[in-house]
């Protein structure tokens, strides 16, 4: 009886994805099911590949990682999801667990650990580090940014002044002072610059 764990691989860099494929292969008790480049490819053939465990990259074309995960989970709830990133920044952490995802695992960890979290997640286990669960409690502790503080705080990443976030969001520049005074203060940060440089880092705000 062939009990191989049936896995699902959504990966934009071809690369990676043939190592991973050639690595989980060589174990005998995984069958790679399916080996996709984006989101939106994964959506269309989910249905028609019903993999045990999917790997999902966060950062992808068409369609992002943690979108990918909601999408499938609305038609396929029962769906098992282990985030494998690049990102290890604790906004990207909770959306991806937030969406659905059963672990997180940074590229580059063992092949024992990447098995180990396959076999847990397959069993309905989640599986987070111990340095991915310490970030997740830091994001879970810090005050949450509204969705007008975000768009700021975008536009301040993107290199905006007041003048020109004001005109982008139809807000007084008074306005956007508050909101930029009140979200370095979430943030825990005194200037822009360094709210620029912490949101990225955090995964707040995606950035090309």
């Amino acid at each position: 009886m062939d009990e191989r764990i049936r896995v699902m691989l959504v990966e934009d860099h071809q690369v990676v994805r043939q190592g991973l494929a050639a690595l989980l292969s060589s174990t005998d008790e995984m069958e790679i099911v399916g080996s996709v480049g984006d989101g939106l490819e994964a959506v269309g053939r989910y249905g028609e590949l019903m993999p045990d465990v999917t790997l999902m990259d966060l950062q992808m074309p068409k369609m992002g990682g943690v979108e990918t995960i909601r999408k499938i989970r609305e038609k396929f709830p029962q769906a098992r999801f282990i985030v494998l990133t690049t990102f290890d920044g604790d906004e990207d952490i909770y959306r991806a667990l937030q969406a659905g995802a059963r672990a997180y695992l940074l590229k580059g960890m063992p092949l024992e650990e990447l098995v180990t979290t396959i076999h847990a997640v397959h069993k309905g286990k989640l599986h987070i580090p111990s340095a991915v669960a310490e970030k997740l409690a830091e994001r879970l502790s810090g005050q949450e940014l509204t969705a007008r503080e975000l768009s700021v705080l975008e536009r301040i990443v993107a290199g905006r002044a007041n003048k020109e976030i004001s005109a982008d969001l139809f807000i007084s520049e008074a306005t956007v002072k508050t909101h930029i005074n009140s979200l370095l203060g979430k943030l825990g940060v005194a200037d822009r610059t360094h709210a620029a440089t912490v949101a990225i880092k955090r995964g707040l705000v995606s950035h090309r």
